[in-house]
């Protein structure tokens, strides 16, 4: 499809206003160094780095929003979406935004594909933010590293366990920096616990209770007419060919999508909030590079919590509605912690506030977890949630959904990455792709 081409006019002007409420990024004028003169890969210290986005809907606007109200060394230069409305609001909320930034020079605004891959045959873009249907994450991923660039993956990284580790061994091949979107680890509340924890404040930890929704089901949404303005085929890529419905992907940017509930797109709420919260049990007890080795499901078959998981050296962690929302408690030999997004404390008090005051009045930094990665692609360092680490969380998802679904306790080798005596089980460590 021929791109469009930037415009940037009032209209986009109203759009960027109606949309980002935020105008406090200072952005100088942009020294653009050719990086076929530099070799490729390299960005000088100097440079913006070019961003091209894969999915301009609700999520993808709100990373639009970060790394231009939140960044200082980057410029998104291109968008992709098989809505052909998405591409218009994308293009005017981002070039509207760059409008009203009078000291911008050498901008030529956002050029918008149907299809992705037309955006990552482009030189000039260093990198890639995606945001599609989790179905797609691992596709759309690898292509972008093989092309040469950077990538940005919300999370979870993926829906089934052979796409992460096809992801991590991408990355590792093409030599690649890749943050996955679980930016509760850039929060200064999530930083605090993890401290407390793996610092044994809490005495030694037994048991690890993470409350987040229920897992995935199977797609039932009665037919309705697909709209004009969208490559439905594109969008359902890989998963089976789904009749259409509105609140698996809306036309305009709406709420967050049901697309999230189904297994052939998403996780389940399951997978979509535990990959940020049993990310966050992962990283406090230093189990990034492993997981659970056994997976116990609720007797009752119909239950959408109570799975039981038992990591190799004795903790278990247990999916369950606790009663305070989406979060995380700790139990340890001296102490509990409790965190979320709304909250951080202790029992006792004293564990987390030794000298007395309100833990709801500190740690409410959330860090930039956007920042973090245009810095790593910069430096190649490491950013702070790579690629393993995401798959490492995403893998906890995938393999509670086979629980729940199989309905029976699961064996799982974390180095092998395989289920243990299950054949069944061991198939649905990856799913047939569609022709599309």
């Amino acid at each position: 499809m021929k791109k469009k081409e930037g415009v940037v006019n009032e209209t986009t002007i109203n759009s960027r206003r109606n949309f980002l409420k935020t105008s406090a990024l200072a952005v100088g004028s942009i020294t653009i160094i050719p990086r076929h003169v530099l070799g490729q890969g390299f960005i000088a210290p100097s440079d913006k780095i070019n961003l091209g986005y894969i999915g301009l809907g609700k999520q993808g606007g709100i990373l639009a929003n970060q790394f231009l109200s939140y960044t200082n060394s980057a410029q998104i230069v291109a968008g992709s979406d098989v809505w052909t409305s998405k591409q218009d609001w994308f293009k005017s909320v981002v070039e509207g935004y760059y409008a009203e930034k009078r000291n911008i020079t050498k901008y030529n605004g956002v050029s918008t594909y149907i299809n992705y891959k037309e955006l990552l045959e482009r030189n000039d873009i260093d990198a890639v933010v995606i945001a599609t249907p989790d179905h797609w994450h691992a596709i759309q991923s690898i292509d972008a590293l093989k092309s040469g660039k950077d990538v940005y993956c919300e999370k979870p990284m993926t829906n089934t366990i052979k796409d992460g580790r096809d992801m991590v061994d991408a990355v590792k091949k093409n030599k690649r920096v890749l943050q996955v979107g679980s930016m509760q680890r850039s929060w200064e509340k999530f930083r605090k616990a993890q401290e407390m924890v793996s610092s044994g404040k809490l005495g030694e930890i037994k048991k690890v209770l993470v409350n987040v929704g229920d897992p995935y089901r199977v797609y039932d949404l009665p037919a309705e007419p697909t709209p004009e303005g969208v490559d439905w085929n594109l969008w359902c890529g890989p998963a089976p060919l789904l009749t259409y419905h509105h609140t698996i992907a809306p036309k305009e940017v709406e709420g967050y999508p049901a697309w999230r509930d189904f297994k052939e797109t998403g996780g389940g709420i399951l997978a979509d909030w535990g990959t940020h919260m049993f990310d966050i049990a992962q990283w406090c007890l230093g189990m990034d590079r492993t997981g659970p080795v056994e997976y116990i499901p609720p007797e009752d078959p119909k239950a959408v919590r109570g799975l039981r998981m038992f990591y190799e050296n004795g903790i278990e962690m247990v999916h369950e509605d606790f009663g305070r929302s989406w979060a995380v408690r700790f139990i340890g030999t001296e102490g509990e912690l409790d965190v979320s997004r709304s909250f951080l404390e202790t029992r006792p008090e004293k564990i987390l506030m030794p000298n007395g005051g309100d833990p709801s009045t500190l740690f409410n930094d959330r860090g930039n977890h956007y920042q973090n990665w245009l810095d790593a692609i910069k430096t190649r360092n490491q950013p702070i949630c790579d690629v393993e680490t995401g798959h490492r969380s995403a893998t906890i998802c995938n393999v509670a959904n086979i629980a729940y679904e199989l309905g029976r306790p699961l064996q799982w080798d974390p180095v092998k990455e395989r289920f243990k005596g299950d054949a069944e089980a061991n198939k649905m460590r990856k799913r047939k792709r569609r022709k599309y």
